[in-house]
């Protein structure tokens, strides 16, 4: 019994010291935030205004399609207004958050969608890397990278 109190107080001390360690404002509390950040860029995505997109998207963002592509954050935000990168649904699932430090998480997910390129039905599923990183107290997309499944 002796043992089993002293492991408990021993294991609760350990938690507290290293608790105790992380800076105010860890990077931990930060990834619902930035699941937060990144379903509103699921959702922008699907019904874009320059507004929702601008505020998600850093001015930096590379993008690299599945195709080879790489898009800016203009080039990404133009294709998705007028229609050439049409997503009428898209589905996220087993994603991961994983925050870094106070400013900079990746997040990795995969996303199924059904898509309406430029008139043209389709379907897309891909493994997606997104790199997010916290600009002016927002969190936004700075890096994506898209693969075939």
């Amino acid at each position: 019994m002796f043992l089993k109190k002293f492991f408990l107080i021993a294991a609760s001390a350990a938690l507290f010291s290293a608790c105790s360690m992380m800076p105010a404002g860890s990077a931990a509390p930060a990834a619902p935030e930035v699941a937060a950040a990144a379903e509103r860029l699921r959702i922008a995505m699907v019904d874009p205004t320059p507004a929702a997109l601008g505020a998600l998207v850093s001015d930096d963002l590379s993008y690299g399609h599945s195709g080879g592509k790489v898009d800016t954050k203009a080039s990404f935000i133009s294709d998705l207004l007028d229609g050439k990168s049409d997503f009428v649904s898209i589905a996220i699932t087993e994603q991961t958050v994983k925050v870094v430090d106070a400013n900079t998480a990746i997040v990795r997910h995969t996303l199924t969608a059904d898509t309406n390129d430029s008139g043209k039905p389709g379907k897309v599923a891909l493994k997606i890397l997104g790199v997010w990183q916290k600009q002016g107290g927002s969190w936004k997309l700075l890096a994506r990278q898209a693969v075939r499944i």
